[in-house]
């Protein structure tokens, strides 16, 4: 997203985090911008229940948690590394220095901001009124579209878990595998030694 030489020059630094590691926590007060460089992200919440609701999963090249930062607000929502994650960080000061000297990346920035308010209008949208196969495949689509994924000869691997697409559509477990298995009768997915295609 931003050129790593370009954040070094104004003071990022390079930090490593082990599987399951707590990048930011939900409720404290945005103090960095970060960038993966290797690895995956997922912002998520806890209920009270204690049942999951993940806001969105982040990739290689990709920021996440940069609202809170513009608005001086609290992360409504804590960051975990997925898998071994190396991210580049810059404290906030510097973050708002190099947009102001670079306003290409300002409008960078805003469009990805907008690709993601545009996926949770969107996903709320399926979630307050479609049925599970819709919101299971909408949530696919959606994927393939703006992540670059790569297709196989068996189509685009779909690298959720079951639980994880519950927890993006706000749906059971139970209630995702039917649908999976629907949705493949429908000839719309192939599931393929247990993994899901497109």
């Amino acid at each position: 997203m931003i050129a790593i030489e370009l954040l070094e020059k104004y003071g990022a630094v390079k930090k490593r985090y082990d599987k399951a590691s707590t990048i930011f926590e939900e409720g404290k007060l945005p103090t960095h911008y970060y960038q993966i460089l290797s690895g995956e992200v997922k912002m998520n919440n806890y209920n009270d229940d204690g049942r999951e609701f993940i806001q969105g999963f982040f990739y290689q090249n990709q920021c996440f948690g940069e609202p809170p930062l513009f608005l001086n607000r609290v992360y409504p929502a804590s960051a975990v590394a997925v898998e071994n994650t190396e991210l580049i960080c810059i404290t906030k000061e510097c973050f708002l220095e190099l947009l102001a000297n670079n306003p290409a990346i300002s409008i960078t920035i805003i469009e990805n901001l907008a690709q993601r308010l545009y996926y949770k209008s969107v996903m709320a949208a399926e979630i307050s009124s479609e049925e599970p196969e819709h919101r299971v495949l909408t949530l696919i689509d959606y994927t393939i579209a703006n992540f670059n994924l790569k297709k196989s000869q068996h189509g685009y691997l779909i690298n959720f878990t079951r639980q994880q697409i519950g927890d993006l559509t706000g749906l059971r477990v139970e209630t995702v595998i039917r649908a999976i298995k629907s949705l493949e009768k429908k000839g719309l997915l192939k599931i393929i030694n247990r993994k899901v295609y497109r």
